[in-house]
This record gives structure tokens, sequence and C-alpha cells, in this order.
């Protein structure tokens, strides 16, 4: 498919061919896995495109191609986790310059921007970007980089990435969106005019829960060639076998994240009308502020739910992610199992209280990664839990 244009197929049939031919010596379908650290040469300077695999791997190329086609981008590129994607992104940046990020933020990426880079005389602006007015009041001429997640991680806000793209435009600003939550099979941001795709493919492109990766895609020739530098010169990258199992992982990404969108809609229903919760975060509401934005950008609203409880009471929360058996109590999201997690204690941990309370990350706030088992489990598992933390029985 490398020389397909990739308008021409549907999200499910790219999914199935993305990035992979079938192997020239053997005739292999999948893509072999290329375990060596060095390639032969035939003499000084003459080799089949291959020197060394911190530069170029086979199989890590294939995964890179297929990444760029999901995300209708010109150049993809693998890294050892998202936040190695996120470190090399940040590092094309110069003292001086200023980044405004979302104030619902992931908070390894909150951990980065403010213990990592702000050291080196980068400057970081959080702002709701849902705000246009306050977007602008953060520009200004030292804007380098917009960072936007949308769906955000936990409280689902919403960002208009067309927006972002057109504040952006004629200044020296650009937009990058980390798009996790989505994946390429929901959202596509290249589409709506940003400038780089950031995902940590430990989630719903790798779709297992057995790889850490994350990845980059632009299609902006200069950009691209600062990150393929850095990324060779620094080291950060994915290993053969890793990037195996996501190009097996892609070939049902599309079947998973349907699952992931109906099993989601479903629990959000459930849960909204529970009288031991008090607010479900889901954009799929009409009544969410990013509902409408969602709905023009997005091809569904995904598979992660966030709900604050009746009591917004720590002790509660904790035991409604002690109580359940299908949900399983574990960092990370986008696996085919169900997840539960108490932000405040556990993703966003390293985030200030007075400064994640403010996005509504509070003591009460529990957040689901809705897998692809049978719903009817799924929402009695979730009914006991609540049943159990809140009245003692279950």
């Amino acid at each position: 498919m490398s020389d397909t244009n990739h308008t021409n197929f549907g999200r499910g049939t790219l999914a199935v061919h993305a990035g992979v031919e079938p192997d020239p010596s053997t005739g292999a379908i999948m893509t072999p896995v290329y375990l060596t650290s060095t390639y032969v040469q035939d003499g000084v300077g003459n080799h089949k495109g291959y020197e060394y695999s911190r530069t170029h791997n086979p199989t890590r190329s294939a995964l890179e191609k297929a990444f760029a086609e999901l995300e209708h981008g010109a150049h993809g590129f693998s890294f050892a986790s998202g936040l190695a994607a996120m470190d090399t992104v940040l590092k094309t940046l110069q003292p001086g310059d200023e980044v405004i990020s979302i104030n619902d933020l992931y908070g390894g990426s909150y951990r980065l921007f403010t213990t990592v880079f702000a050291h080196y005389g980068i400057t970081f602006h959080f702002v709701d970007l849902s705000d246009l007015d306050a977007v602008k009041a953060a520009m200004n001429e030292h804007t380098r980089m917009i960072w936007v997640e949308t769906p955000t991680n936990p409280m689902m806000q919403i960002t208009d990435i067309s927006a972002m793209a057109q504040l952006a435009k004629g200044t020296n600003a650009r937009v990058v969106v980390d798009n996790t939550f989505a994946s390429p099979m929901l959202q596509n941001p290249l589409d709506q005019g940003a400038d780089m795709v950031m995902h940590s493919v430990t989630k719903y492109l790798g779709g297992h829960s057995d790889v850490v990766m994350g990845c980059l895609v632009t299609s902006d020739e200069e950009w691209a060639d600062q990150i393929r530098t850095l990324q060779n010169s620094c080291g950060a990258v994915s290993g053969p076998m890793d990037c195996f199992l996501v190009l097996r992982g892609l070939k049902t990404l599309h079947l998973r994240m349907q699952r992931h969108c109906e099993n989601g809609e479903a629990i959000a229903h459930h849960l909204a009308k529970h009288p031991a919760v008090a607010k479900v975060h889901w954009p799929g509401f009409p009544g969410h502020p990013g509902h409408e934005v969602a709905a023009r950008q997005m091809h569904g609203f995904g598979g992660m739910v966030a709900f604050t409880l009746a009591d917004d009471n720590m002790d509660t929360a904790k035991a409604v992610v002690a109580q359940t058996k299908l949900f399983t109590l574990a960092e990370s999201l986008g696996g085919v199992e169900s997840l539960i997690g108490h932000p405040a204690t556990m993703t966003h941990a390293s985030i200030p209280k007075e400064v994640r309370e403010k996005t509504g990350v509070t003591d009460g706030l529990i957040r689901l990664s809705v897998g692809v088992e049978d719903v009817k489990d799924l929402l009695e598992d979730l009914d006991q839990a609540l049943a159990h933390a809140t009245t003692g029985r279950g």
C-alpha cells in the first residue's frame, strides 16, 4: 500500500492494510520481525537502505508508514513511549519560546512540561482552549506551539482543532494534537489543519496492553527533517518486536474502536441515571459543552468515560475502584480489557491538587477505559461496585 493513495480507502480498509506489503523475499503477508542491530554493506557506503537499527529498521519503517497513512500524513515516526515522542517534539523549541497548552492535561505531559522543559527556558501557559479569547490573550511573538489534547484526560474536554489552526495561521506557532483518546479511527487532526499528531501508541493503537510506544505524524517537510534528526541523534526508538505487535494490533483497530464506542455510550448513559453519580463526563451527551465540536470533528465519541461521585469523596472513590471485578484497577487505557482508575492519586498525581481541582479532577472523580467485553457484564460490575461502596451492599 505504500504507493496507494489512502484517500481512496475507508478507515477499516486502511487499518488492515496501512504500511504493510508482502515480504519481497518470501511473500510473507505480515512484515517480518527484523531482530538485527546492523546490516551488511557490499562496500563502503553501499547498502540496501539500512545501516544501523537505531536509524532505520524494516519492521519499524513499515509501522511508521502505517502511522502516516492512518493519520493522513506524509511522515510517521515511532518512539519508545508517548513521552519520548513528546520529548522529541519539544526539543525542536529554543530557550525563550512559549507553548500554550490545555489546562486539563495528562499528568505525564504536565510533568514533562513543568519539571523538565521549563528549566530550559521554555514557558508554558495552561489555558482553557475552548475559550478562544483566552488563547488569543496568551499568544505573543514568542509563541511557537499550541499543544492540544482532545478529548482531554480525564475530563473529556473538547478543543476545536480547526479553530486552533486558524489562530496559529500567519504566526510562528504550530499546532500539535495529542490524539491518543480518539485514535485515527475517530479523529484526524491533520485534516483539521493541525501541523503534527502525537499518540501514545501504548493505548488504542497497540490495543492489547502489551506494548509501550509513541508516535508522531506530520506533513510538514521541515519539521519532519528535524524530528528525523532528533530521533536518530537521541535514540529513543521502538524495538522491532514491539513494532510487529503494533502492526498486528492495527489490523483490528476499526473493529475495536467501534466496540469501545458502543460500550462507552451504554455505560455513560447508565451512569448518568445512577443515584451514586453526580455527573458523567462524556462528549456524546448533547449537554456536554464540547458536544457540537466533537460531533463535527470526530467519527464517534470514544470509549473513555469519567464520572464524579455524588459525595465527591476519596474514600468512596477508592472503595469503588477496589470493588470492581471486570474493570481492573490499573494505569493506562485503550486496551481490549476494561480498566478503572482514580486520577487524583494515579494518572494525575503529579499535578498539584489546587491545579487539577480547577478543571474538575477532584477526589471523587473516577476514570473508565471501557473495553470490548459484553456490555451487560460491565454494567453489572459497575452497579455492584457502586452499591458496595455507597451502601455497603453488593
